[in-house]
């Protein structure tokens, strides 16, 4: 294999970063710009911080996407590209609409409908597929809105007799560390599944050998460079429609959401499992949302969003298999 196409490969992947900072890590800053307890630009120098540590917060999720998803014995920068770019279709789509749609999703559809081209359908790791993606895409949701349900409607028990002046100069206070931990909780997921993809392409080369305990110095500020020139030069429909259009936030629900939300992140990273972090967000706001009362969210458009979810990974495998083909024409 040349080193223009390894460098090739590594370039799609950046960009694949890049883009999820442009349409996916801004929910990571979401609720703490609908809340206005930070400016956009001071939301995105927080996360870019969080973001970078959360980079080092262990490999699984990288392994998983490095070799859970098909045998690492086909992906290489044919694949990683051909992935990137029928991905980055769908992507198109559903950002024009401003639909939060994940972006771990569609990597992974994307590098498994790729991977069912370029090796067959046998090369995919059926187990690791329904045990790290398929449940984890199911139940991650569910703990994410009971988790902030009932974080929420604690903090409304005990805060009760308080003030709402006083209560909401305390939580605007607390929703800075709740912001970041959701970013340093974004970096451990979403930074992790790029990361993974450059391991796997170094690996396919011989340029990487096992064991990895981390990730090289280089991968990991270049994946971080990328995600924060994404975070600051888009996203913002993102963040209109997850953090105003889904429910009214108050700074006690805007901590509450994003406690939830990095916490069950962080619980999936740490098992390997590479959940997505629109997902996580998305359910845990429905979730402080319902605790006001069960209209106070805005079932539509939440409709519109499951609706945006169920569609990602098929449309990405089959876009990601398409290009596949076209590539291989050539």
């Amino acid at each position: 294999m040349s080193l223009e196409l390894l460098y090739l490969g590594i370039g799609a992947a950046l960009f694949f970063a890049f883009w999820n900072g442009f349409t996916d890590a801004a929910n990571a800053i979401s609720t703490v710009v609908a809340t206005r307890v930070l400016t956009p630009i001071k939301a995105v120098a927080l996360s870019a911080v969080g973001n970078f540590l959360g980079l080092y917060f262990g490999v699984e999720v990288a392994k998983t996407i490095w070799k859970g998803l098909v045998h690492e014995s086909i992906v290489g920068p044919e694949l990683v590209i051909a992935a990137i770019l029928g991905g980055l279709v769908y992507d198109v789509i559903t950002w024009y609409f401003g639909l939060p749609v994940s972006e771990t999703h569609v990597l992974i559809g994307s590098i498994v409908g790729a991977g069912i081209f370029i090796g067959g359908i046998e090369k995919v790791i059926l187990g690791s597929v329904v045990s790290k993606v398929l449940l984890p895409m199911v139940y991650s949701p569910v703990i994410a809105f009971g988790a902030a349900f009932l974080f929420a409607a604690l903090i409304i028990r005990v805060f009760r007799r308080y003030p709402a002046t006083r209560a909401n100069r305390y939580f605007r206070n607390l929703q800075l560390a709740s912001s970041f931990f959701f970013s340093f909780s974004h970096g451990s997921q979403d930074g992790q599944k790029v990361v993974g993809i450059v391991l796997a392409m170094l690996a396919f080369e011989g340029i990487l050998t096992e064991p990895v305990k981390t990730a090289p110095f280089w991968v990991i500020t270049a994946v971080q460079i990328a995600l924060s020139l994404g975070t600051l030069l888009g996203g913002w429909r993102i963040v209109k429609t997850m953090a105003m259009k889904i429910t009214k936030l108050r700074p006690y629900q805007g901590f509450a959401a994003e406690t939830s939300g990095a916490l069950v992140l962080v619980g999936m990273a740490q098992l390997g499992a590479p959940i997505s972090t629109t997902h996580a967000i998305s359910s845990s706001i429905m979730g402080v949302g319902t605790t006001q009362r069960f209209s106070a969210v805005r079932w539509g458009i939440a409709r519109r969003i499951v609706v945006a979810w169920v569609l990602t990974l098929p449309a990405a495998m089959g876009f990601a298999f398409l290009v596949a083909w076209a590539v291989s024409l050539f």
